[in-house]
């Protein structure tokens, strides 16, 4: 790096804490399903704020006609809701610029993981979010862990639900606090038993399907998990470490194979995350693979996949060879990566690999350099 590329760094990386010193600071309440207290419990703060002197305000509060939760309303600031006609219908939104406006020093955000109507500046609340927290102001917000976009398919298996609202786990890491609102499984069912969750006609239904003991028991486990998590890398940033250990660098190889990508894209990014560490999902376009030649499903399938890895926080690498072995070894080697990680035997990528007697090449590469490999099923 010349004495002017280190300047230019110098200049960068102040820059940054400067911006950070300036932006909002970012709470996450988080639950392992609908009906924990998390909308309870950011009201109970508010209230907790405002008597200390604090100019809280509520953006957007939805407290699904819940009696205990809808009364500690009373005596907080809400910020009136955008209207909007959308097919026909008079929809509501949270105001963000108007929050902007009002500037207060914290706001109530409920249900951060929510999509916003077509034509909104921003599609998804989180993003409304980041503006709030840039202008300076402070966000409290609450989401539930199965909208985590990296543990969407996972708990989707576990709640037979599919969840089609999510927030990408960098929205999580960005937080200065986390917080689980933790309840037993014979707590939760007996808060909605009580009807404190759903009203008295959708109670049986909920208790056959989503709410059973097994699958919310799952569910406590990996909010917890989360949770711990986010501690951890916490404190690896805040408190400095005696002992330099070599940072931890994540490679993601894929190919067409949609399916497969998909799990080693998602299993990828929660193993940086856990690490908090950079990663980069590789895809090697061979001749084969090129797009006179890849049907056009799976072209689509490959540019969702490219999406997802970016949302996701990876930075996105696309290299034309028939050398597929070899121009993994090269980024690898380039980009100092730490793991490699690829899809089960299944995949046209491993088959590529195995067939090659660049594999064991491969294989010396990486126990010189200390490279783990991980095959990710």
């Amino acid at each position: 790096m010349s004495e002017e590329e280190i300047k230019e760094h110098s200049v960068e990386h102040f820059l940054d804490l400067v911006k950070r010193s300036r932006r909002g600071k970012f709470k996450i309440y988080i639950g392992m399903s609908a009906g924990v207290g998390k909308t309870y419990r950011m009201l109970q703060e508010a209230h907790a704020l405002q008597r200390n002197g604090i100019d809280v305000q509520i953006g957007y509060i939805e407290t699904h006609n819940r009696a205990e939760t809808h009364a500690l309303l009373d005596g907080l600031k809400v910020i009136p809701r955008r209207k909007i006609f959308y097919k026909g219908k008079e929809l509501e939104e949270m105001d963000a610029q108007q929050i902007m406006n009002r500037h207060p020093e914290v706001v109530i955000v409920d249900e951060l993981a929510h999509s916003n109507i077509e034509g909104s500046k921003n599609s998804k609340r989180w993003q409304d979010v980041l503006d709030i927290l840039e202008s300076g102001i402070s966000v409290i917000s609450a989401v539930n862990i199965q909208h985590l976009e990296s543990l969407n398919e996972e708990i989707q298996s576990i709640t037979g639900i599919p969840i089609t609202e999510r927030i990408p786990d960098k929205v999580l890491e960005m937080a200065d606090e986390i917080v689980n609102i933790d309840l037993t499984a014979d707590e939760l069912i007996d808060r909605l038993k009580d009807g404190k969750i759903y009203e008295k006609s959708k109670v049986e239904r909920a208790l056959q399907n989503f709410f059973r003991s097994d699958k919310i028991l799952q569910l406590r486990e990996i909010a917890l998990k989360e949770v711990a998590h986010h501690l951890e890398r916490k404190i690896d940033i805040e408190i400095p470490k005696q002992i330099k250990l070599r940072p931890e660098r994540f490679l993601a190889c894929i190919s067409s194979n949609a399916e497969t990508s998909k799990i080693v894209i998602r299993k990828t990014a929660r193993l940086a995350s856990y690490f908090h560490a950079p990663w980069i999902v590789l895809y090697v376009q061979s001749s084969s693979e090129s797009l006179d030649r890849i049907k056009l499903d799976k072209q689509r399938h490959l540019i969702n996949n490219f999406k997802l890895a970016t949302e996701l926080g990876a930075e996105l690498l696309k290299v034309k060879s028939d050398k597929i072995t070899a121009s993994i070894m090269k980024v690898a080697q380039e980009r100092e990566i730490t793991t490699i990680c690829i899809g089960k035997p299944h995949l046209n990528l491993f088959q590529v690999i195995l067939r090659t007697t660049v594999f064991n090449q491969l294989l010396k590469n990486l126990a010189a350099t200390e490279t783990d490999l991980v095959i990710l099923s």
